[in-house]
């Protein structure tokens, strides 16, 4: 099932330069996961893919991936896990140059908002 986490404001003070996303698989069979992450240009002021990843996620195990997002006004989220069995639960957090959380860019489990399906899906 695909989520997204919609729009998320990165021109403040102390802008995140990456936005990490976790993945935990509660279930006891493999899923596959895909993460997209869009971003909007102070240029451009358009949403645009920057980064699609996927992979498998063995059952009772975790991920995290780290994605530059530096010097975008705003970025989004969109995930999605399939697998028989499989229960995958996300985070997100944008951080800054040294690691630190940016306040306000937390998306935890139950802030994902399910979608019809991946924008960049076939």
């Amino acid at each position: 099932m695909p989520f997204t986490s919609g729009l998320v404001h990165n021109n403040l003070p102390a802008p995140a330069s990456n936005v990490v996303v976790n993945a935990r698989n509660i279930g006891i069979t493999t899923a596959v996961v895909v993460i997209e992450i869009y971003v909007v240009s102070p240029i451009t002021n358009t949403l645009s893919i920057l980064h699609i990843n996927g992979y498998e996620l063995p059952g009772k195990s975790s991920n995290t991936n780290v994605f530059f997002i530096g010097g975008n006004i705003a970025y989004e989220v969109q995930l999605s896990m399939t697998g028989l069995l499989s229960e995958v639960v996300f985070t997100a957090f944008g951080v800054d140059v040294h690691g630190s959380s940016v306040e306000g860019q937390q998306i935890l489990a139950n802030d994902w908002q399910p979608i019809t399906a991946l924008s960049m899906a076939p």
